[in-house]
């Protein structure tokens, strides 16, 4: 899992509510056993005129030129805004992956549903909890100012513009931004106790040596 320390990215607003996981990643594209490939379907019935499939050539397929990630403007963003409830709906892990893998690496909102908020930690993902009147500010900022940016001091926990117009605080778990600053997942975790995972294996196997044969 990528470390996230600072980002200094573009920011697409997103303006709407109660953004389910099937609008995020739908549920066609589940099928696949792999963790990677992701990003070109985020949002795909909104970001597409037809009806995508796994397999689709999409760099074929015809744009809705008025969704906001299909807008000249918003290309390259790396930030996220949207409204409140983002992630509601089925508990699929595909819709931080598709996030992660279009190349958004936070997302910042009013309010998260559970399980897609603890996912986002989970897969390197930085979701952003903020005020709705701070949420509206940052909207009507976008919307005026073509390539507006935000910085994200995971350290530092802000939100924040170059000139310092904005300086928005964020709370979030201690654990969590250790992972997240550290770049460690599930995984990570556990092969840092790899000396004593292998310690304990070949106490168990020299003291119960029947557990290593085959049959």
């Amino acid at each position: 899992m990528n470390k996230f320390t600072v980002l200094d990215g573009l920011v697409a607003p997103l303006d709407r509510a109660n953004v389910d996981t099937d609008a995020i990643i739908p549920k066609q594209f589940l099928k696949s056993i792999q963790r990677t490939g992701f990003g070109p379907n985020l949002f795909d019935e909104w970001r597409y005129l037809d009806h995508g499939e796994p397999g689709m050539d999409n760099s074929r397929r015809p744009l809705n030129s008025d969704f906001v990630l299909n807008q000249q403007r918003y290309q390259g963003a790396s930030i996220l805004l949207t409204r409140k409830n983002f992630g509601c709906g089925s508990s699929r892990e595909h819709a931080p992956w598709a996030l992660d893998q279009y190349g958004f690496r936070a997302v910042i909102a009013p309010s998260f549903a559970d399980i897609f908020f603890n996912n986002c930690f989970k897969n390197g993902l930085l979701p952003i909890v903020l005020p709705e009147a701070q949420i509206d500010r940052l909207f009507d900022e976008v919307k005026a100012f073509p390539g507006y940016k935000l910085i994200i001091d995971l350290e530092k926990q802000l939100v924040s513009t170059a000139n310092g117009n904005v300086a928005f605080p964020f709370e979030v778990g201690e654990f969590r931004k250790y992972c997240l600053l550290n770049g460690l997942d599930d995984i990570g975790l556990t092969l840092r106790q790899s000396d004593k995972i292998r310690d304990f294996e070949e106490r168990h196997l020299f003291a119960q040596p029947w557990l290593s044969n085959t049959i």
